[in-house]
């Protein structure tokens, strides 16, 4: 099993931060039928293959995820699309949007 573990400032408010957490779960959902819920401050996700969790915190987005055997060969591409998405919702001053 593979992991990606990616932690990122950002210059959001909490509930502006949760917003967007929650608009990048649907976009995912939508796009790779990855399910998801909230239990406390922190999304879950899961589809077979994949699994984690976004955690948010003041000032900081935290990624957990486990990669199945199948998809650890794109884990670096799955790296990539993160940041990239990640720049988009999270910015900051450090990672323009």
């Amino acid at each position: 099993m593979s992991h990606i573990v990616i932690h990122r400032s950002h210059e959001l408010s909490f509930d502006q931060a949760r917003r967007a957490a929650e608009i990048l779960a649907e976009q995912l959902a939508n796009r790779y039928e990855i399910g998801y819920h909230w239990q406390g401050d922190s999304l879950h996700f899961e589809r077979s293959g994949v699994g984690g969790r976004i955690d948010l915190e003041p000032g900081m987005v935290r990624i957990n995820a486990r990669l199945g055997f199948l998809l650890a060969p794109l884990k670096r591409r799955l790296e990539q699309e993160i940041h990239r998405q990640l720049d988009e919702t999270f910015p900051s001053s450090s990672n323009p949007a």
